[in-house]
């Protein structure tokens, strides 16, 4: 059983240990599920999407503090629904590798489906807050009013939407790019979900609004994701265009050595990419709701996620200017 799981891995290089222990398992038993049943890959990863969503409307709730154990069970149910949003998020890139049904809508999906919980989420925690927030005023000497619950409520709609759309996504988004930076360099394109600007506007371009438009508003979403990630990285940017000029956009050509060197400096990334997606930031939301202070999860990505990002941005664009002028001493 542990090696078939193995093999549904993308690489053991980008393996988180709660991943390989918890997640993996069980969305492998969920693809094997699916399997049998003949269901896409793409549907599981709609049906994360749906779960993910309905986790929001228990998030929503109070815990023990306000509700007693009829708040804090709503909010284990919660837990547990994101937890089984997450085994499908799982299961549905292990049925995909098992089935061989990868697609590229597929890939767009299952970018979008993370980021359609914590939309989710994260808006029923602001509506949480205003209903219930005594805690916090009492932490801070407010008042409990109306009209100061509804400036409360302003402000950390505010906190929250840079939260979310800010740290939240560009943290999650430099962590993929990165472990499919290193999945790219190790495994090259048979093993990658590495994508570049450049295909994604060719594929944006060659489909029709009017036959194609679920896929093509996606494909416009994906295009602004995959832009937004090479913005934040250029010093990779002049690496990986210095290895196409020499080697070719696959790479083929690319030397072990080379391949070596990237990967020595890009492994000790992977677990900051580890932390910086899910289960750390799930984890932490877990705690703070359950213990009725989910405006602290927004300090906790705010000020540490965001601390744990910048480090790991600076630590890749380094070791791509060092590659790069190892290269061009090279030649």
């Amino acid at each position: 059983m542990n090696d078939e799981i193995k093999k549904t891995y993308k690489a053991a290089d980008t393996e988180e240990w709660l991943d390989i222990v918890w997640t993996r398992p069980i969305g492998f038993l969920w693809a094997r599920f699916f399997r049998r049943l003949h269901v896409h890959p793409n549907v599981v990863t709609i049906l994360s999407i749906i779960i993910g969503v309905a986790a929001a409307f228990f998030f929503a709730s109070p815990s023990f503090y306000y509700d007693g154990m009829h708040g804090l069970l709503l909010n284990i149910v919660a837990v547990l629904l994101l937890m089984w949003a997450n085994f499908y998020d799982s299961a549905d890139g292990q049925l995909a590798r098992m089935t061989g049904q990868k697609t590229q809508l597929g890939r767009i999906l299952d970018g979008a489906a993370g980021e359609i919980w914590f939309i989710a989420i994260y808006l029923a925690l602001v509506y949480r807050f205003y209903h219930y927030h005594s805690i916090e005023f009492s932490l801070f000497g407010i008042a409990d009013t109306p009209q100061n619950a509804l400036i409360a409520a302003g402000i950390a709609f505010c906190v929250v939407l840079f939260s979310g759309f800010v740290c939240h996504s560009g943290q999650c988004a430099l962590a993929d790019y990165y472990r499919q930076i290193h999945l790219f360099f190790v495994k090259a394109e048979h093993g990658s979900e590495f994508d570049n600007s450049q295909r994604q506007q060719a594929l944006y371009q060659s489909l029709s609004w009017s036959d194609d438009f679920m896929q093509k508003t996606f494909a416009w979403f994906y295009l602004g994701y995959t832009r937004k990630q090479e913005r934040r990285t250029p010093q990779f940017q002049r690496l990986f265009a210095t290895l196409r000029e020499r080697y070719g956009d696959d790479l083929a050509a690319m030397p072990d050595s080379v391949r070596q060197a990237f990967r020595a400096k890009s492994l000790p990334l992977m677990k900051y990419t580890n932390i910086l997606t899910f289960n750390t930031r799930a984890i932490a939301l877990y705690i703070t709701t359950l213990l009725d202070v989910p405006m602290l999860y927004f300090a906790f990505e705010i000020i540490v996620m965001s601390a744990l990002y910048f480090y790991m941005r600076h630590r890749h664009e380094t070791a791509s200017k060092q590659l790069l002028e190892s290269l061009n001493n090279q030649k």
